[in-house]
């Protein structure tokens, strides 16, 4: 009786073994923003300021402004994307072989980082300069527009 207990036992650790080694562990998810983006909030997306420039009564130096920000940061962002396509390129190389250079590819995922860094910059720079160039009337209606439009999301089928 003891021999068929222990048997059994046995067994079924082997089943629990196999069982977990078929799944294996998840990886652990990065933490989830809580509540609106505090940032974003109090920015204005350009698409969405240009996008209802007559509405908030854009004068023409206004419209001149904000498009010519808007075409520098274009330019910026292509230049930092051909960046960033060598760059994921040389780490594709760099993590190809059999043994991968730890301190090589560490340092390549900081040039990677530098220019998403410089991405967000650039972002957020464009936002900046947008917004200043509006009158807090202005922020106060596109606001109100940005905030219908979140309301809203996802569009009722």
């Amino acid at each position: 009786m003891k021999l068929r207990v222990i048997g059994l036992f046995a067994f079924l650790l082997v089943v629990a073994v196999v069982a977990v080694s078929q799944h294996p562990p998840q990886p652990a998810r990065p933490p989830q923003p809580i509540g609106p983006d505090p940032i974003a909030q109090n920015l204005f997306p350009p698409d969405l300021v240009m996008h209802h420039r007559q509405a908030l009564g854009l004068t023409d130096d206004q419209r001149a402004v904000i498009k010519e920000e808007m075409m520098k940061a274009a330019a910026r962002f292509h230049d930092l994307q051909w960046q960033m396509q060598d760059e994921m390129e040389t780490m594709a190389a760099l993590t190809k072989g059999a043994n991968v250079d730890e301190q090589k590819v560490l340092a390549e995922l900081d040039k990677i980082l530098a220019i998403e860094r410089e991405v967000k910059r650039t972002q957020l720079t464009l936002s900046i300069r947008i917004k200043n160039k509006l009158t807090s009337e202005q922020q106060a209606q596109i606001l109100e527009i940005q905030r219908g439009f979140h309301d809203r999301w996802p569009p009722e089928r």
